[in-house]
């Protein structure tokens, strides 16, 4: 069995919130839980206990506690969780009223603010306010078309406060991919940024905001944050932002509402048609975001945490809840690559960040770019690096502890927009193993099925969840019989979460993840995740970006590798024999591409995932649903009509 590339010290498994919380549980329960496998065995055997035992860990903060835990356990979808708990997302993200700093906000130009907790509470009393006026109530939609910013995160918590609920999308949404969004779920107020900074470029989008709010007659009044510093012409049923946090506030109010009010809507990417509108509920978003956080991630209230997302990516909403726990929270917006690979290593270092969270993408970035943390930068306050977006590939868990920081607790963590949290994380409690999610998370009863629906022990299959968790989601916008919803998720196994990622349960109780099950690829009925492939192409210096699908070819289905080469490479016979020499000799026959070729871009979703359906699609002379999901749509012309895909 291969050695952990890192293992916790006796003393920091003594001071972790998960030991704490497992002393919690089995001093209250009368039990001994020597083990992670145990207290998780114990989470998913005994759901009310557990999450009873959580929240009161956690000291979610109600107007009235719960006196059951869940009804209805056994209808998956359809429990029904803390159905007499009365709480407000909002009021349990502001219980710090202190001088301390909630908000450290960077943009690409430099410009640096802070928010204390008190000021926060203040700016968030004072948008509440604007909402009221504007008779913004429950179960009204806000949107924000923002960047990372402060203003992303006071509307969040003013609509929260409200009983609205509040849904986003970041600035380099074309109008197209903002006007599916938010015409299905008709907002009546939209708070949107002039412009946005990236890769040392100024983008002006007040047009793209004015031609899609123009489209969606839903939105009564466009409120302007001026991010560019312009000079602006408000337009009938415009208002500006600094006039709102301006007008003195009176003291903020919380509704109190039941533990499942929806709190957001987010989309997924919608790559098929029009992107799904995901409801989730305050209760299970606060009770699982304050899990993960403070079990999985181990953070305290002294702690500064830094995810790299956008307001269009359910990493933003994962992140800001992390105000629960008082800690300082590093908001960046602009290129992570801008101006040089290692800006984000730079603001580690200048912001002290302890908990830093990237995607799996940019660590492939910068090992590619040969960024040498561990010789260029301090990273003294570094402790976790967290990691998700797709598959993290066994050459970034090395890259991470040869040349980042060999002192780090690397968390690879996989879950979704589809339950704004994860199935698979880390966990401070036990050891790194290359390329494995270290744990399910508490309360989630994961499970790897073959297409029998029975459980595999070893070997890949799909990845489900086999009972309720209260963050599942409350269903689709405007899907009032579930019919959609049940379609996503519970078509294939009745009663069971089919998640739609290609995994498998490894020796050491941990996860790998080979990619989405939709993508996954199928020579000679073999299953093949394309994360394999991709794995495997990381250690190539000649390859910077590939995608790799299945095409429909002689009744059967064969590999078709794309490859974006380094700077001073040609695909020539030569480089294609040995791109199959290579992943023959690591994977095996059956994972070597039928035809290579060269393109000069892979095609991504705004969220910056790797869009293998569209590729597909389009090798197949098929329609793309939706290329406004898309952050490079152009690129797909150069996948259309290739001849070598003829013979």
């Amino acid at each position: 069995m291969p050695a952990p590339l890192w293992s916790p010290s006796e003393a920091a498994i003594a001071n972790s919130l998960m030991t704490a919380f497992t002393h919690h549980v089995e001093k209250r329960h009368h039990l001994e839980l020597d083990t992670y496998q145990s207290l998780h065995a114990w989470s998913v055997a005994e759901p009310e206990l557990f999450w009873a035992a959580l929240w009161d860990f956690l000291q979610i903060k109600s107007s009235t506690p719960p006196d059951t835990t869940v009804e209805n356990f056994d209808s998956f979808p359809g429990a029904q969780w803390f159905p007499g708990a009365r709480l407000n997302f909002a009021e349990n993200l502001l219980r710090q009223r202190s001088l301390k700093t909630a908000l450290v906000s960077v943009l690409e130009n430099g410009k640096r603010s802070s928010l204390s907790y008190a000021d926060l509470y203040q700016q968030v009393a004072c948008v509440a306010q604007q909402l009221d006026r504007l008779s913004i109530g429950k179960n009204h939609r806000v949107a924000a078309w923002l960047p990372n910013t402060p203003e992303a995160v006071i509307t969040m918590l003013a609509t929260s406060s409200r009983g609205a609920i509040f849904s986003s999308c970041s600035p380099d949404f074309g109008a197209q991919g903002a006007l599916d969004r938010f015409s299905q779920i008709e907002p009546g107020i939209l708070v949107a940024t002039t412009g946005y900074y990236y890769a040392g470029k100024t983008i002006d989008i007040r047009d793209k905001v004015r031609a899609v709010a123009a489209q969606v007659p839903s939105i009564r009044q466009i409120v302007w944050v001026d991010t560019l510093n312009v000079e602006l012409n408000l337009e009938s049923g415009e208002a500006l932002w600094s006039n709102w946090i301006a007008d003195p506030a009176a003291e903020l109010t919380f509704e109190q509402l039941p533990f499942e009010h929806p709190l957001y809507i987010l989309f997924s990417s919608g790559t098929t048609g029009k992107p799904k509108c995901i409801v989730h509920s305050q209760g299970g978003t606060l009770l699982q975001h304050m899990k993960e956080h403070q079990l999985h991630v181990d953070l305290k209230a002294h702690d500064t945490l830094f995810f790299f997302t956008t307001c269009g990516w359910m990493m933003w909403n994962w992140t800001v809840s992390a105000l629960a726990t008082g800690c300082t929270l590093v908001l960046y917006d602009g290129s992570p690559t801008y101006p040089t690979p290692a800006a984000l290593f730079d603001l580690c270092d200048s912001e002290q960040i302890s908990v830093f969270g990237v995607s799996a993408k940019y660590l492939s970035v910068t090992q590619q770019a040969q960024v040498l943390p561990q010789r260029t930068h301090q990273l003294t306050s570094l402790r976790t690096i967290l990691s998700t977006g797709s598959p993290l590939t066994e050459e970034g868990f090395n890259y991470v502890y040869s040349d980042v920081k060999k002192d780090c607790h690397l968390a690879s963590m996989s879950g979704g927009t589809d339950i704004v949290s994860c199935f698979m994380l880390g966990n401070p409690n036990l050891p790194v193993y290359t390329g494995e999610l270290q744990c399910a998370g508490l309360g989630m009863a994961v499970a790897v099925w073959d297409e029998e629906g029975q459980a595999l022990a070893e070997g890949k299959g799909e990845l489900v969840c086999t009972q309720s968790f209260p963050v599942c989601p409350l269903g689709f916008w405007d899907d009032p019989q579930q019919v959609r919803f049940k379609q996503a998720y519970f078509d294939v196994f009745p009663g069971v979460w089919v998640h739609g990622d290609y995994a498998s349960h490894t020796a050491h109780d941990g996860y790998v993840i080979y990619g989405r099950s939709d993508a996954t690829l199928n020579p000679g009925g073999v299953r093949i995740g394309t994360a394999e492939i991709y794995n495997l192409l990381e250690t190539m210096p000649e390859i910077v970006d590939a995608v790799c699908v299945g095409q429909q070819w002689q009744n059967d289905t064969r590999v078709v590798l794309f490859v974006v080469l380094a700077e001073g490479y040609t695909l020539n016979d030569a480089l294609i024999e040995t791109i199959r020499r290579h992943i023959r000799q690591h994977a095996s026959p059956r994972h070597v591409p039928a035809r290579i070729l060269s393109v000069t871009d892979v095609p991504r979703t705004l969220s910056g995932k790797i869009a293998e359906l569209a590729v597909r699609q389009t090798l197949h002379g098929e329609a793309v649903g939706n290329t406004g999901a898309l952050a490079n749509p152009e690129i797909l012309s150069e996948y259309q009509e290739r001849p070598e895909l003829k013979s």
